[in-house]
């Protein structure tokens, strides 16, 4: 058997043993942060590669079978070794070297994430780091990752973590539109106004806000939708409209003068507001290049928690400015 049959089989064989102590693929799922559906195709290649069957499944519990038993203690007793491994890890070298593999939020990624990661690698050149950049919900175990990055107010119970940010979203909107076009006073203005949205679903047209106990839905339109924040950040600055932006992807823009936030008195929902989190599954003994990515990574975001809102008695200055300008 060669030594990647052999990892593989090691794996099903720690999973199966956690669905024998749980008593269930869905709890087993949850502690795991992975799919129940996962956890049953790991349990089934484990059975196959042995060419027995472990488990008798009713409706109601999972039973093992007699080569089940036999197996779960052999389970147990690699388990047992690898914490013993563990246990006396602390005689040799905790250089952090090896592949990270992360998943995290394309927009995310792109502007939060990577601008950090020249700088990690440099001081940690032993470490190699394998980003993956997808919206989509990630399988910690189906998909062999070492941590995910989500944007959530309750990460999974099954899960260790940390927490990143905050990630805020608002509106903004170039001096030259809003000195053309005006500045919207309440949520309302702009169904008057060109907007560019996300565009993936209906819903993404009614945007919605609060402030204090009030709540404005509008529903607005515009000529140009995109479901990428740099897109829509370039689109933004091309004039073309008001549109809609996490704070991270707007930064740079808004302290070069470039764009100025639109209604700044009011909260902006949508589904990608929250706290940010790198997570994993949990363990007593996290690999050093884990902890030093994750440490690395929340000491680099510790700063870009929250924004100033920009107020409209700063932007009315410098919109009256660009109006002079143009009438001269």
């Amino acid at each position: 058997m060669s030594i990647n049959n052999t990892i593989n089989l090691m794996r099903e064989m720690a999973i199966f043993a956690k669905v024998v102590e749980t008593g269930s693929f869905s709890e087993t799922a949850r502690q795991l942060a992975a799919t129940p559906s996962a956890i049953s195709r790991s349990v089934a290649k484990l059975e196959k590669a042995l060419g027995t069957r472990l488990l008798q499944r009713t409706t109601r519990k999972l039973r093992l079978s007699e080569s089940g038993q036999e197996v779960y203690k052999r389970c147990l007793d690699m388990i047992h070794a690898a914490q013993e491994v563990m246990a006396v890890s602390g005689n040799f070298s905790h250089e952090p070297q090896g592949i990270i593999r992360v998943s995290v939020p394309k927009a995310v990624g792109r502007f939060v994430v990577h601008p950090h990661i020249p700088a990690f690698l440099a001081q940690y050149p032993k470490v190699d780091v394998n980003l993956r950049l997808d919206d989509r919900y990630v399988d910690l175990i189906d998909d062999q990752i070492d941590l995910v990055i989500r944007i959530t107010d309750q990460p999974s119970p099954g899960l260790m973590g940390r927490r990143l940010l905050n990630i805020w979203h608002m509106l903004c909107a170039t001096p030259e539109y809003l000195a053309k076009h005006g500045i919207p006073q309440h949520p309302n203005d702009l169904k008057n106004h060109s907007c560019i949205y996300l565009g993936e679903e209906p819903g993404d047209s009614r945007w919605k806000f609060s402030q204090g106990s009030k709540v404005a839905n509008v529903n607005i339109h515009g000529r140009y939708a995109a479901n990428h924040t740099g897109v829509r950040l370039d689109a933004i600055l091309q004039h073309i409209g008001i549109g809609s932006l996490p704070y991270f992807t707007a930064k740079h823009a808004l302290q070069q003068g470039q764009l100025l936030q639109v209604l700044p008195d009011w909260n902006f929902k949508t589904n990608y507001t929250g706290e940010l989190w790198i997570l994993y599954p949990p363990t007593r003994h996290l690999p050093p290049k884990l902890s030093v990515f994750i440490e690395f990574l929340a000491k680099c975001l510790r700063d870009e928690a929250s924004p100033d809102k920009i107020m409209l008695n700063i932007v009315q200055p410098i919109i009256t400015n660009y109006q002079k300008q143009e009438n001269r």
